[in-house]
């Protein structure tokens, strides 16, 4: 049984699934807002629990001339212009343990991405501000593998862990989901989300850029809601093809709804199960 606990009004770990979306990168302050309520409007009206995600920073993209976003000022401005107007928890990636006191100040939840997720200085930091943490499990690393992550976590005060599932290297260029990863990060005893949309990113599959297969996006959420999570995470996008990070594999806003709803169809039969 993993551990529950509190972000927002949301109860993390009750039983109940919740949701992680919002675009790739901050694009502009009117971009972020009208993105949050739009979705904030579409998983209300499905009783579906939302957390908004955005990063401030990209700092792990291919090329050197990528929009990285707005940077750690700007970016943290607009996220908090986001959580006092819309009124919803804020999710976004923390790189540099010196920047987590400042980034603590605005987000519900600081995310390791998940080439960092051994990053011990990072995780220890981002474990002492008090907020609770989403550390994506490394492309490298086996399941069973992140209780250290876990450990290095509660050891240094954080009870309040995630951990994400976004897909494991195989091979050049692709990313592949093993679903028997979830039931086993979850014997780890915290909830865990699965990234339906960075599980099928094509690392430089762009040559100079990350490309991805949007068409597998629904068909893996459906498969992690089947065997149980905790949470999904969907990045989302009104014209993604022209977004300037992670554009192919971003579900496009306007099919986002139809996709929450065939989910949470899944799960309502799954929980008939119990």
């Amino acid at each position: 049984m993993s551990i529950s606990f509190q972000v927002g009004d949301i109860h993390i770990g009750s039983g109940d699934l919740f949701l992680v979306a919002g675009p790739c990168v901050i694009e502009s302050e009117e971009h972020a807002i009208r993105m949050a309520e739009i979705i904030k409007g579409v998983t209300r009206s499905m009783n579906f629990p939302f957390i908004f995600k955005a990063s401030y920073d990209k700092a792990n993209r291919t090329s050197i001339r990528s929009y990285r976003g707005p940077g750690l000022k700007e970016g943290l401005r607009i996220l908090k212009k986001v959580k006092d107007e819309i009124h919803i928890p804020i999710l976004t990636d923390v790189h540099q343990a010196v920047d987590v006191p400042e980034v603590a100040q605005v987000a519900d939840v600081l995310q390791i991405p998940a080439f960092l997720s051994r990053q011990t200085d990072l995780v220890v930091a981002a474990a002492l501000s008090g907020r609770a943490v989403n550390i994506k499990k490394g492309q490298f690393m086996a399941p069973w593998d992140m209780r250290s992550v876990v450990n290095k976590l509660n050891g240094a005060g954080c009870k309040n862990v995630l951990l994400c599932e976004r897909g494991t290297f195989f091979g050049y260029g692709r990313l592949v989901n093993d679903m028997r990863s979830l039931p086993e990060m979850r014997k780890l005893g915290v909830p865990v989300i699965f990234d339906a949309t960075h599980s099928v990113q094509e690392p430089g599959g762009l040559g100079t850029a990350t490309g991805g297969n949007r068409e597998m996006v629904e068909p893996l959420a459906r498969a992690a809601t089947a065997i149980g999570v905790d949470g999904l995470f969907f990045e989302v996008h009104p014209d993604p093809d022209n977004a300037p990070s992670d554009g192919p594999n971003m579900l496009r806003l306007e099919d986002f709804p139809a996709v929450l709803r065939r989910v949470l169809a899944i799960r309502q039969t799954v929980e008939s199960f119990h």
